[in-house]
């Protein structure tokens, strides 16, 4: 008979008829099954024994935000042990996760030692915003930043990039396509980025030539930029070609006027 002293707790929310948690990781009011930790009479099992450092190694090689989330639940040790695997990572990916402002903020803040962030929009997973983007920029990692992405997050603006990005001062690799942004986002990048590599602006169709003439005057380490889909005229396209001879611009067929730029570095 499974001992489920102090852990069965109902939840209103929840229909199915098997004994639940109600766990505070990763996000409000997320019920997970009570995960079996002993039978009656048996002593301690074995993996309650390991000490912190072991345990979160172990959480460190889950994929799946469920089974941390499980894991939290079982006891104070392994709750902690998961907030130290958390510390540990240095890469998050949430594309693909059903996860919410307050859910994901709750494990980037844990995440000290951070360097690669995904908070891609996918159709029935993460749905950040603004307000997300504003708990992120507070997380201690976000100055140690080297890659973004934030492809297809329709629900940011200006505002919320802003305040992400002015932290961000590390940032090499960016994904910012498929937004609405506008130039805006572009003159705080091209302030706070001085690293920036790589930009994706897919489908940024309210960013301007004005914008991109920022960036690539300020960010002298940029190497490539992907424009496909802007309504950016092509002159203005060729003419960052003038400030940075050696920049790529992306995508590799973008058709450019041969007989007036013949031998320039259009990739």
């Amino acid at each position: 008979m499974t001992t489920e002293k102090n852990l069965e707790k109902s939840s209103s929310s929840c229909s199915c008829s098997s004994p639940l948690l109600l766990c505070e990781f990763p996000s409000k009011n997320c019920c997970v099954p009570i995960v079996e930790i002993m039978r009656e009479g048996d002593e301690e099992a074995d993996i309650g024994r390991l000490p912190i450092d072991l345990l979160a190694h172990i959480f460190s090689l889950f994929a799946s935000f469920k089974d941390l989330a499980q894991a939290s639940s079982v006891c104070r040790k392994w709750r902690q042990g998961v907030k130290e695997s958390l510390a540990r990572r240095e890469s998050l990916s949430f594309s693909g996760w059903k996860m919410d402002d307050e859910s994901t903020a709750r494990l980037v803040l844990l995440a000290y030692s951070l360097k690669d962030l995904d908070i891609s929009r996918s159709r029935w997973g993460c749905q950040i915003t603004d307000n997300g983007l504003n708990q992120l920029s507070t997380a201690k990692c976000i100055a140690n930043l080297s890659s973004v992405s934030m492809w297809g997050s329709t629900g940011i603006t200006d505002k919320g990039v802003i305040q992400l990005i002015s932290r961000a001062t590390s940032l090499q690799h960016l994904n910012i396509g498929g937004t609405f942004i506008t130039d805006a986002s572009l003159f705080a990048i091209a302030d706070s980025c001085p690293h920036l590599k790589n930009i994706i602006l897919w489908g940024c169709r309210h960013v301007t030539d004005k914008g991109l003439l920022m960036l690539v005057k300020k960010c002298g380490k940029l190497k490539s930029i992907n424009v496909w889909g802007m309504r950016v005229p092509l002159d203005s396209i060729i003419g960052l070609l003038t400030i940075s001879p050696a920049l790529q611009i992306q995508p590799k067929g973008m058709l450019l006027p041969d007989h007036a730029y013949q031998g320039w570095p259009i990739y």
